[in-house]
């Protein structure tokens, strides 16, 4: 299973209806917001995490940063802090806020919600992404490089064939072209 079907799936009703809520969206545009979001987080990530002290960085988010609480009382997902944490989580996967705008004009345009808004989702959709993350990787314990290698790609593989390489290098010759 990777992010894109944890936070869309059935499993997580409840988060995507406080995203509806939250946003004054009906659930379907909802589930496509966050949709159009998360893949540009997934590259995101595995561009972080190409290198091994990313995948370290990672690591030692998901070990203290009690990310799973996002998905597990989604009901904060409106609170202040999980804006500012989803800020700065954006921050360290895309490094930029031109990035960010970026990401957030394309999901709008593909959507059709706008980038107003998915600028405003994106810190959320970024926080729920190390919710799932954590979810994944933790299960209830730490994570390190040995325990969590193989599922870390299990969850960022964007086209499910057991491998990120390829979506770094799609996303890099995407990049170049683009």
């Amino acid at each position: 299973m990777n992010i894109m079907d944890m936070l869309t799936g059935d499993d997580n009703a409840a988060v995507i209806g406080q995203i509806a809520k939250q946003f004054g969206l009906p659930e379907d545009k909802a589930r496509e917001a966050v949709g159009a979001l998360v893949p540009s987080l997934t590259r995101g990530l595995q561009h972080r995490t190409r290198e091994d002290i990313g995948v370290d960085d990672l690591i030692k988010a998901l070990n203290v940063g009690e990310h799973s609480r996002y998905l597990d009382e989604p009901e904060i997902l409106e609170k202040p802090e999980t804006i500012d944490d989803g800020n700065s989580i954006l921050g360290h996967i895309f490094g930029s806020k031109e990035v960010s705008r970026s990401v957030a004009k394309h999901a709008g345009q593909q959507t059709g919600l706008g980038s107003s808004l998915m600028k405003k989702m994106l810190p959320i959709v970024a926080s729920m992404v190390m919710a799932s993350l954590s979810k994944g990787v933790l299960g209830g314990g730490q994570a390190t490089r040995e325990s969590s290698g193989g599922l870390l790609t299990s969850l960022l593989d964007s086209d499910g064939d057991g491998s990120m390489i390829d979506d770094v290098l799609g996303m890099a010759f995407k990049a170049a072209i683009g």
